[in-house]
């Protein structure tokens, strides 16, 4: 099934690092985007490292839609990594969504 782009759910979401955790982050985080890539609906999945604020990751994320978004939330990989955030985030999780228009 085609989704059309306005209908996907896009997001953003910052993680940053304690001070001390930033690689361990960034190793946290690429050890789920193989598996992440293959979960239903997921349609991008990407990590970068801002080059303006180091230790935090943004994470770019595209999904079918709303329920594909839910069940990665609830998914063994999702949850695994956030089980981590007490350890390794230095500022709650921000997420932005969007909705594509163009």
């Amino acid at each position: 099934m085609t989704v059309p782009p306005s209908d996907q759910v896009q997001l953003v979401a910052y993680l940053v690092a304690k001070p001390g955790q930033e690689q361990a982050l960034a190793d946290a985080i690429t050890a789920i985007v193989p598996t992440v890539l293959k979960e239903p609906g997921c349609l991008a999945y990407s990590a970068h490292v801002s080059r303006e604020r180091p230790g935090t990751i943004v994470m770019y994320e595209v999904w079918q839609d709303q329920a594909a978004l839910d069940a990665h939330a609830a998914g063994a990989a999702f949850t695994g990594l956030a089980a981590q955030f007490d350890t390794l985030l230095g500022e709650p999780l921000r997420i932005d969504l969007l909705r594509r228009i163009g």
